[in-house]
């Protein structure tokens, strides 16, 4: 049915339940001066500021809303921050107009609680490894076209999990919302006898996964994805070569520390004469360094290894499938 939230645009982009409308009650300033008249002077005087602005609201919202509706004739749900004034208001006032609305008990408050309760869930999680340009994204989207049961968090954070991860993304969501679509994929997920997901670190770009998530990550089972350095270096150019030399040589720069400057520096010099297979090149030594290290901290939950070298993304993933 037809979700609306009445928060604040500032709190909705912060965060919301995917498919939920935005039908702000109040603007961003008029919530901070009904915040401000709350604490410095008294709740009345904020509530009658409120209705002052809530009733010069009504008749545009109402409108809103009924462009929604002709989509979907649906019962309407409605809700705020804590399930109080802003979405009984709503409610009172959608109820008068002619509408069948339900609100949501706890408001987002306590839809997040659930939203985080369900990344904290045990879950029969299954950790696809291996090294930069083994093509595990790739090998992960195949077979969930093939029906697989896969938790995407590098497309959920739209961002491919290195210092390169965000060419050719859009932008990041939010935190909140990252994990509030994740939830709804976890809904769709749940009873299936194992979850495939990617080897990640905690941060995904500007994404941060739950610690409580992360532990059930580091402790899951291990499925090694093994693929020859020139294939690794083919994916990697075909990944990254649309890029533009500025956006590439920039990132080059700003991992110098960890690359070295002088290994930077040369990769960035066969960025700007288009030798890209070079440059990725360099970058596997540091990556390639770094991930045999996290790897070999986890000898022991390594289940199986697959020899992907010369086979298809596709062809994988029905490996994948036939494991035990």
């Amino acid at each position: 049915m037809p979700l609306i939230d009445v928060r604040s645009p500032a709190e909705y982009a912060q965060g919301h339940a995917p498919a939920a409308a935005s039908v702000p009650l109040f603007s961003d300033a008029e919530r901070a001066e009904i915040g401000t008249v709350y604490k410095q002077q008294s709740p009345a005087k904020a509530v009658r500021l409120g209705l002052k602005y809530a009733g010069l609201r009504m008749a545009d919202l109402v409108a809103e809303v009924d462009a929604l509706a002709k989509r979907d004739p649906s019962p309407l749900e409605v809700y705020c921050w804590r399930g109080g004034q802003r979405s009984g208001s709503v409610a009172w006032l959608l109820r008068t107009a002619g509408y069948d609305v339900s609100l949501w008990d706890g408001g987002y408050k306590a839809y997040r609680g659930r939203v985080l309760e369900s990344w904290a869930a045990d879950r029969p999680y299954v950790v696809l490894a291996g090294l930069t340009g083994s093509g595990k994204t790739e090998v992960l989207r195949a077979l969930h076209e093939l029906g697989g049961p896969v938790l995407d968090l590098e497309g959920l954070a739209h961002h491919k999990g290195s210092a390169f991860g965000q060419i050719g993304e859009l932008p990041q969501p939010t935190n909140e919302q990252f994990e509030n679509e994740g939830a709804v994929r976890l809904a769709e997920l749940e009873g299936e006898a194992r979850i495939w997901i990617e080897d990640e670190s905690r941060s995904i770009g500007r994404i941060w996964l739950q610690q409580s998530f992360f532990a059930r990550k580091k402790s899951a089972p291990v499925v090694l994805l093994e693929r020859s350095l020139d294939e690794r270096i083919d994916r990697l150019v075909a990944a990254y070569g649309q890029a533009s030399r500025a956006e590439l040589s920039e990132t080059f720069m700003r991992i110098a520390k960890r690359l070295g400057d002088q290994n930077a520096r040369s990769a960035v010099d066969h960025v700007q004469q288009g030798n890209l297979a070079d440059a990725a090149r360099i970058a596997l030594h540091y990556y390639d360094r770094t991930y045999a290290e996290s790897v070999a901290s986890r000898t022991e939950t390594i289940t199986a290894r697959l020899d992907g070298s010369g086979k298809s993304d596709a062809e994988v993933a029905r490996e994948l499938r036939s494991l035990p």
